[in-house]
């Protein structure tokens, strides 16, 4: 086998991930960094300027308060964002984010990302928390900010961190990270004082609608493995609310977004025989109290109505774009120019971030303007971004937090020195890129204020690096090993490829743990047996094969996604109660339990036995 170099880099702050979040890290990480004398390092699987769920680009910002405007306050957002997760949220984290968000997103305009504005000046609104832009290089903009702040002999692109180093004499303090390049053949040890787990969420957990060729058309960024839920979970990091995902309805096979089409076009859900799907299902919003009744009605409840109306024998569903687009075309009068604008905004939603299903329309001769497009609801994301609420139990700031959420750096788990922000963070949701990118300023302030009170040097222990090192070349090992045996590279009884091993997992976790396929549904047997068939996977997958440097991250990428499965299976079986439905059902707890279930579930891997720890910690409120 191909011998492989390593390298070591030293720093003082490390950030993993060039993501929103991991930009809005190194951008303000530097600034505090830079008068101590301190090094911030950035280390990305991809390019930073089309990495992370903004890859593709954006059509709208949707966070921003709007302050300077007297449109919302930082308490308002705490009372929509705890609302739509059905009373569980970290208010204080939440807090931190809406009081913060504006300077970024008005830091966004500076840099030259256009915005849409009212003739009084103002950004144009989709909806209560959401602005309008012309985003299809919104990534790049962040993106050379944050170089240009740190510089670019501080980012590592085309690496893939695998693993987090604890510190040799305290198990309770990060040193560093290690990972390999996904180009040439070598390793990077990376030693810093403080680490920031800045990477995505995870996609490809479940079986997808699109399957075959089409395996990797999801909605969100198909790239997101799970690698910033893996990280912390293995070395050990207390988890919160891993039982809950995302689900979202959108625009069947291209994965369009509908935001702009309800928000700002004003379209409506309607079902096969014409009736609106919330009011012909108005009914349900009985049956999970006090949520369901109160406003706006929570994502889970309105994907709860769509799911009944469907199994009622009234689908498929459509958006209207046809009638919503004829009323927009009547306001204005036959105006050419006016209409022509009109039907640009339509096409160009999809343009700036899901040129797919623009694509698709053009294929299937749909005019939106004459043709209403169907809707179906996604396979389950997990992701603390969206309106969800997956990631790593942090700290909370000083001023705000409740005693029993704050210890002593804002957004740093329960390692000490090991930082989060973005999908990473739990019970902040709602932040979207705007509060993931201002998440990421808060945890690199954080982490360089650490780094400066901590001086002193990690302790990597070699022979762990080494550990470390031959566990990520066994899948290369594996192939060249058992290569021969066969004929065919594809077919062989000796290994297991990647692909292979994803198929298998999200084979699983569809059947056994509430994915589409099984509409969202599950119960204690079913998720044991889940359980059980997930770990005769993971002893199989000690014979993943790499036919080159792609299959490696392609295998480790695979395990990102099996610790984030089994880790939400776990939480899953542990609540005995229906708080989300619409996400998934407990079909033997089909309700909501305040009285023993308002309180957050958090969870510990302890790395040393092997074993896992799934416990409640209190719901406090900060906000009336």
């Amino acid at each position: 086998m191909v011998e492989f170099e390593t390298e070591v880099v030293e720093c003082d702050v490390l950030i993993c991930g060039g993501g929103m979040a991991g930009c809005g890290a190194a951008y303000e990480a530097a600034y505090w960094a830079k008068s101590k004398g301190l090094r911030v390092v950035l280390v990305e699987k991809g390019a930073i300027e089309r990495s992370g769920a903004v890859a593709m680009g954006l059509s709208a910002i949707n966070c921003y308060m709007g302050m300077k405007w007297g449109e919302n306050q930082p308490e308002d957002f705490v009372r929509y964002v705890r609302q739509d997760l059905m009373g569980l949220s970290r208010e204080d984290l939440v807090y931190d984010i809406a009081r913060n968000v504006d300077s970024s997103v008005h830091m966004f305009e500076e840099w030259g990302l256009p915005f849409w504005k009212t003739p009084e000046g103002r950004y144009v609104r989709e909806g209560r928390w959401q602005v309008m832009i012309n985003g299809e290089s919104y990534k790049p903009i962040v993106a050379e900010a944050a170089k240009k702040a740190i510089g670019e002999g501080n980012i590592y692109e085309r690496v893939f961190v695998s693993d987090l180093l604890i510190d040799a004499k305290d198990p309770k303090r990060i040193a560093g990270a290690v990972g390999f390049s996904v180009r040439e053949n070598k390793i990077y040890v990376f030693k810093a004082k403080a680490v920031i787990s800045s990477a995505g969420g995870a996609t490809g957990v479940f079986r997808p609608h699109s399957v075959g060729e089409g395996l990797g058309r999801i909605w969100y960024a198909p790239w997101n493995t799970g690698s910033v839920y893996k990280l912390m979970i293995e070395a050990g990091a207390e988890m919160s609310q891993f039982e809950h995902r995302l689900v979202v309805a959108r625009f069947k096979d291209g994965y369009g977004p509908v935001g702009m089409w309800f928000l700002l076009m004003k379209a409506t859900l309607k079902n096969a025989y014409g009736d609106v799907v919330e009011e012909k299902m108005a009914d349900l919003l009985k049956d999970f109290p006090p949520y369901s009744t109160g406003q706006p009605i929570p994502t889970p409840i309105r994907n709860h109505q769509m799911i009944q109306d469907y199994l009622a024998g009234r689908g498929p569903h459509y958006i209207r774009t046809d009638e919503a687009m004829q009323k927009m075309y009547a306001d204005v009068q036959h105006d050419p120019k006016k209409i022509r604008q009109i039907e640009s905004e339509a096409w160009e939603d999809f343009l700036d971030m899901t040129m797919s299903q623009a694509l698709l329309w053009a294929s299937e001769n749909i005019d939106p303007a004459k043709t209403p497009s169907e809707v179906v609801l996604t396979e389950p994301y997990l992701m603390g971004s969206h309106a969800s609420a997956t990631g790593a139990w942090v700290s909370g700031p000083e001023d705000l937090a409740p005693k029993e959420y704050f210890w002593g750096y804002n957004r740093m788990t329960t390692i000490n020195g090991l930082f989060s922000a973005g999908d990473g963070v739990s019970g902040s949701a709602h932040k979207f890129s705007s509060g993931s990118y201002t998440e990421g300023r808060l945890a690199g302030k954080a982490a360089v204020a650490y780094a400066q009170d901590n001086p002193d040097e990690p302790n990597v222990e070699q022979d762990r690096v080494e550990i470390i090192k031959k566990k990520l070349l066994q899948p290369l090992e594996v192939f060249e090993k058992n290569q021969s045996k066969s004929t065919k590279p594809d077919i062989n009884p000796n290994y297991v490829l990647p692909k292979q091993a994803l198929l298998r997992l999200q084979k699983i976790m569809d059947e056994y743990c509430a994915g589409q396929g099984a509409y969202y549904l599950t119960n204690e047997p079913t998720l044991n047996r889940g359980l059980e068939l997930l770990g005769l996977m993971k002893e199989d997958m000690e014979h993943l094969a790499a036919r080159d440097l792609h299959d490696l991250l392609r295998c480790w990428e695979v395990w990102d996604r099996v610790w984030c499965a089994e880790t939400h299976m776990r939480h899953i079986l542990f609540r005995e109660e229906t708080r989300w439905p619409g996400y998934y059902y407990r079909g033997d707890f089909p309700k909501i339990d305040e009285e023993n279930w308002k309180c957050f579930v958090n969870s510990r891997y302890d790395p040393a036995a092997g074993e896992w720890e799934i416990f409640k910690k209190d719901f406090i409120s900060i906000v009336s």
